[in-house]
């Protein structure tokens, strides 16, 4: 098996030069290229077709959010943002880049970490990023246009269910499109609360709920301890924090800092478990692209308490990990193209729609 081939993509001499030599000396990769600056990067990418690039967002000439649309639209390849993170600005491009079909990131190195500390985590990630199969990206060719949503889909299943009164959600790796696509489908009436589980590593977390208030029709915001959950339509996302689970409990959230699930907090399972023992028979619940199989139990958990339960379906997910794993054990009810998913759900959270066979 030949050797992993890495474009390096870093306009800080300093900071490139130390992941070259960080990833050259792995003896299953090879750097097959460095660039400075966006339009280099996506010159490099085409004429060397890498396995995977790093790539930092505040580059000259072309950003590394422009470079990132247009590599995942014209030559996909998995891309390792590795961002500084340290202001508002950077982290909302992040988030865009992440929506725009970018797989992970990494903090750059601050300098108070121990020897080879950083230099571990950022050949793990590389190695872990390049094993993502991706897909040509929709996003710079579509040009807003949205794809027609198969309403015979929606409304599959036989017998009769009132609306619901809670939406649950968990997603991972390709999380942040998914969930903007997701609310972009919404109706700025929508009167459903909606409770999401994301995995973001925790310094690329602060601004998220507000990077995505500004581009969605309805308001998001993290959840704050012992916040009541209204479900009088009163429409809004609420995010659980970084580094919290988030719970629901006697009709409000409370957020711990219990022990991590699959490696992970906040944890889909643990929400989702929540929720099957609040309101499950009142609740769609839907996993969404990830890596891994957290949720899928959870997802299992509310659909046997009578929630309507949704998994994202493979064709339109970044990684198939999460929603395959609650298929496999036959939590997902319905599992949906990501364009068909918001329609679902203005469908079981507005009128009385087909319900399901337990």
């Amino acid at each position: 098996m030949g050797k992993l081939r890495v474009l390096v993509v870093e306009d800080s001499l300093s900071i490139r030069k130390r992941m070259v030599e960080v990833l050259a000396s792995d003896p299953e990769m090879e750097v097959v290229g460095e660039a400075e600056d966006g339009k280099t990067a996506i010159e490099l990418c085409q004429a060397t077709r890498p396995d995977v690039m790093t790539l930092d967002m505040m580059l000259p000439v072309m950003s590394g959010l422009a470079a990132a649309e247009f590599i995942m639209a014209h030559c996909p390849t998995p891309i390792l943002i590795v961002s500084a993170s340290t202001n508002r600005g950077e982290l909302f491009r992040t988030y865009e880049a992440l929506a725009a079909g970018a797989l992970d990131v990494l903090q750059k190195p601050t300098g108070d970490e121990p020897d080879g500390e950083w230099e571990g985590r950022l050949v793990a990630a590389v190695k872990l990023v390049s094993r993502i199969k991706v897909i040509t990206h929709p996003r710079a060719k579509l040009a807003g246009r949205r794809p027609l949503v198969d309403t015979a889909a929606i409304s599959d299943i036989p017998g009769m269910r009132p609306p619901c009164r809670l939406i649950a959600m968990g997603a991972s790796t390709g999380g942040p499109g998914a969930l903007l696509e997701i609310l972009k489908g919404l109706p700025a009436g929508f009167p459903v609360p909606i409770l999401v589980v994301i995995h973001i590593g925790r310094p690329f977390a602060g601004s998220f709920a507000e990077w995505l208030d500004g581009r969605s029709p309805i308001r998001v915001a993290y959840a704050r301890d012992g916040e009541r959950l209204m479900t009088d339509g009163q429409a809004k996302m609420i995010l659980a924090p970084p580094d919290r689970h988030l719970t629901l409990r006697q009709g409000k959230l409370l957020l711990t800092t219990e022990p991590e699930r699959h490696s992970c907090r906040p944890s889909v399972d643990v929400l989702f478990e929540s929720i099957a023992r609040e309101s499950g028979s009142d609740c769609v619940a839907c996993l969404l692209t990830g890596m891994g199989r957290d949720g899928a139990e959870g997802l299992l958990a509310l659909r046997r308490a009578g929630a309507a339960t949704i998994a994202q379906d493979e064709a339109t997910s970044v990684v198939y990990g999460m929603p395959r794993e609650a298929a496999l054990l036959g939590a997902a009810e319905r599992i949906l193209p990501l364009p068909q998913i918001a329609a679902a759900l203005v469908g079981l959270a507005s009128r009385p729609e087909p319900g399901r066979r337990k």
